[in-house]
């Protein structure tokens, strides 16, 4: 087989702002923190060795692989503390005190409000410091948006079963009340 004949592969040299090519990683707050990070790879060996690779040797083009590993795991991490800080808000929904998850839905109605607010701001920004801050915002504000969907369908699942209770109960006059407990509710 002919070497000539093959497509040329270019060789791509990734640099720090490679790591910005996706969402920017989430921001957990610290009240569901424990159980969202529990268990998860957080990279900081790895970053700690790429760090240590730019200091020793200056310039990204000799640190690929510390590169290329910090960016697969950080994807990784990323993408699994997403889901789980959407799995808590739907749990809190399911079951917080009505008034606290209230409460919980309007500061993330109002930090959804404020992230964009600030998105907007930042359009006038211009050159690669203007797309870090419209990058970051963005990636947040989106979070914060499934972070408050996520919560309300839990407290719509939470209201339909409690009405589906209520409503099934009515019609069982004959059966002995039973005494009603309240739901407990845990961060986990």
């Amino acid at each position: 087989m002919d070497v000539d004949s093959q497509p040329m592969m270019e060789e791509t040299i990734l640099v720090g702002d490679d790591l910005m090519t996706g969402p920017p990683s989430p921001v957990i707050p610290p009240e569901i923190a424990s159980h969202v990070l529990e268990g998860v790879e957080l990279c900081d060996g790895i970053l700690r060795n790429l760090f240590l690779c730019l200091q020793i040797n200056d310039i990204e083009p000799f640190c690929q692989d510390e590169l290329a590993l910090y960016r697969q795991c950080a994807e990784k991490r990323d993408k699994i503390l997403r889901v789980r800080l959407q799995e808590s808000e739907h749990k809190l929904g399911l079951s917080m005190p009505i008034e606290l998850a209230k409460e919980r839905i309007t500061q993330l109605e109002a930090e959804a409000t404020s992230l964009e607010r600030h998105l907007i701001l930042a359009s006038g920004a211009e050159g690669i410091e203007g797309f870090r801050r419209r990058w970051s915002l963005h990636g947040r504000m989106t979070d914060t948006k499934k972070r408050l969907e996520s919560l309300k369908l839990g407290m719509e699942k939470r209201n339909k079963e409690e009405h589906e209770h209520n409503h099934n109960h009515n019609h069982n006059h004959d059966q002995s009340p039973k005494p009603s407990t309240p739901k407990r509710w845990f961060f986990w």
